[in-house]
């Protein structure tokens, strides 16, 4: 008897290399290769792996994990948000709850960075990606090089992050703007913590603290600064250092400061979202294209959005350089107006004097009478689905 003749898919015959193993890497890996390209993915580290700590992905982001078939796992290796509350560091006090639960369909979820990475790369697996680790890609003027060989691809994806080769060759280099602050990351063991994302904000510096799964608490914290010189997150501090930052703070910060044994710090830079995102066979995705501060919790979510739709948009037929064009043009303003919001967080959180109380009996009046007003400012980025056009 015939088997049935299998429903051809969008990138039936197409072949894709990917470079990079993050979070964007893996999900165009797989995006591309459940429409039937044949992917590979070249990874520069010699394992997949993440040293970060916790990351949110809100519902924007959440539908494309539903939509690369990892729904089901990724409620298991997360905790599922319940409520955002911005606090007064000082003194404790809660300014206001606003709820998550009342987004539609999609959770918005908490993870832990290498669970995340590890779902991806198992998802990117089982669709047929071949993951090759220890391998440098190097980008020429027309294609890429992977072991000294030239590479052969009909599309090529460029998603090593701020960093990227190919955002350099595309765009030519620029210029990072210091943006006056730095970050401390860490997480501490914290067993029975409320599935809430808190604010504690203070002038001139704020905490995020949110749980993850196992009995921990993913902590941020910034501080306004002058200078620094060093870019990326992997610089180990003194706890000390986080402590006396925010030593005026209210009892329960306090004591959630005391409980960090091993955090890193790191300058943040404001870099431009790149002018060209494409040529006529190579494209960059995620942090490559648009790297995003940690203000919104969307620099994961724009990545995964970036992936489903190259994937989408490249496999629509007819020429590939139309479809990378349509790609940039749809994702470009999005991720544009991401980051101006992730910027305007970036002051709110660190008025002092008379702004302070202000925005703060705003916020209490909006917590009282209009919960849902405030978090609908953001209906266009939560509620936005990729996956359904």
């Amino acid at each position: 008897m015939t088997a049935p003749a299998r429903t051809p898919l969008p990138h039936d015959g197409h072949s894709v290399t990917v470079a990079g193993g993050g979070i964007a890497g893996l999900a165009a890996a797989t995006a591309f290769a459940r429409q039937g390209a044949k992917v590979s993915l070249y990874e520069k580290a010699d394992a997949l792996r993440e040293f970060g700590a916790g990351l949110q992905i809100t519902p924007n982001g959440g539908a494309v994990l539903r939509a690369l078939g990892l729904e089901a796992r990724a409620a298991a290796i997360s905790i599922a948000a319940q409520a955002l509350e911005p606090i007064d560091a000082l003194t404790g006090r809660r300014l206001a709850r606003f709820d998550l639960t009342a987004r539609g369909a999609t959770p918005y979820r908490f993870f832990h960075r290498g669970d995340l990475l590890d779902l991806l790369a198992q998802g990117a697996r089982e669709a047929g990606v071949d993951i090759v680790t220890g391998a440098q890609v190097g980008w020429s003027d027309e294609g890429a090089v992977i072991h000294d060989h030239a590479a052969t691809a009909d599309l090529m994806v460029g998603a090593e992050g701020l960093h990227s080769g190919l955002r350099a060759i595309l765009n030519g280099g620029d210029r990072p703007q210091f943006t006056g602050q730095v970050a401390w990351r860490a997480v501490i063991e914290m067993a029975d913590a409320d599935p809430v994302a808190r604010i504690w904000m203070a002038p001139g510096r704020h905490v995020v603290t949110y749980p993850l799964p196992d009995g921990r608490l993913n902590l941020i914290a910034v501080q306004e600064r002058k200078g620094w010189t060093a870019e990326g997150w992997n610089h180990p501090d003194e706890p000390a250092n986080l402590r006396a930052a925010f030593s005026d703070v209210c009892p329960a910060l306090g004591e959630i400061l005391l409980q960090v044994r091993e955090l890193r710090l790191w300058g943040l830079f404001r870099h431009p979202v790149a002018q060209h995102w494409h040529d006529k066979s190579r494209a960059i995705i995620g942090d490559a294209a648009h790297p995003t501060l940690p203000f919104l919790a969307q620099g994961a979510n724009m990545a995964l959005e970036d992936a489903w739709v190259l994937a989408r948009e490249t496999g629509r037929g007819g020429d590939l350089a139309a479809g990378l064009a349509r790609f940039q043009a749809l994702r470009r303003p999005r991720a544009a107006r991401a980051i101006a919001a992730a910027n305007a967080n970036a002051v709110n959180y660190h008025l002092s004097g008379a702004r302070r109380g202000i925005s703060h009996l705003g916020l209490a009046a909006i917590g009282r009478m209009a919960p849902t007003l405030f978090m609908g400012r953001y209906d266009w980025l939560y509620d936005h689905d990729v996956t359904a056009g």
